[in-house]
């Protein structure tokens, strides 16, 4: 009693397949990781620089906008109508 699909294998064509995917999959980890290291590498230059800025200015950087944008500690978006939502946001005491 031969059975037909016992004897059918994925053969050369399915390895080279399933070698390509894994292939590619490896590639987009690693650019993916790449791009996260990158990333928050850049957000602690930015904090770092923030800091430096911060503590070079001293007690009068109270006053000075914290989304970098000249807003003054008020950071606008939309509502759901359309609508100008003014969240305020607290600035961070200096160290």
């Amino acid at each position: 009693m031969d059975n037909v699909s016992t004897k059918v294998t994925p053969g050369l064509g399915g390895f080279l397949a399933f070698f390509v995917l894994a292939l590619v999959l490896w590639l987009l980890m690693r650019n993916m990781n790449a791009r996260l290291r990158r990333m928050r590498y850049r957000e602690e230059q930015q904090a770092a620089a923030a800091a430096r800025a911060g503590s070079a200015a001293g007690p009068s950087a109270q006053g000075t906008p914290v989304d970098g944008q000249g807003h003054g500690g008020v950071v606008h978006h939309e509502g759901d109508h359309g609508q100008d939502v003014e969240d305020l946001v607290e600035p961070e005491p200096p160290r």
